[in-house]
């Protein structure tokens, strides 16, 4: 209401004289719509979905430390399994590859190929243990 009669004072020699109520509401009219259309660019993101569009491709120097380490334990840990387990763990955990490809890769059946990755699991498993009970 503020804008709209801020408008029609700034516009006052514009006005004819006639259909005063009419002019200020097509002012009033203007304004809502300007009003709408801007408020995509008012809006503030409260949301942490909403948030996540704003976060920096650049991960904390920490995070990055922390995750480069897990990759190399894990990769220390696959390979120290043995065969085949070594390379199916090594695929499918630090190559991130899935059940199938890897069964492409070795000309395996894709069940054979999962069996061997929940064992290879289960024995990674157990090195993690270890280690923490240390």
């Amino acid at each position: 209401m503020q804008e709209t009669f801020l408008s029609a004072f700034q516009h006052r020699e514009s006005f004819d004289g006639k259909n005063e109520k009419s002019w200020i509401a097509r002012i009033a009219t203007n304004k809502s719509i300007d009003y709408i259309n801007q408020a995509g660019r008012r809006m503030v993101p409260t949301e942490d979905a909403d948030m996540e569009q704003y976060k920096s491709r650049i991960g904390r120097p920490e995070a990055e430390t922390l995750e480069k380490d897990f990759k190399e334990k894990l990769k220390e840990n696959c390979e120290s399994l043995s065969p085949p387990y070594d390379e199916i763990s090594y695929l499918y955990f630090c190559e991130e590859k899935n059940p199938k490809e890897i069964a492409e890769i070795f000309h395996k059946n894709v069940k054979t190929v999962q069996t061997q990755i929940y064992r290879a699991r289960n024995a990674l498993r157990k090195i993690y243990e270890k280690e923490r009970s240390r």
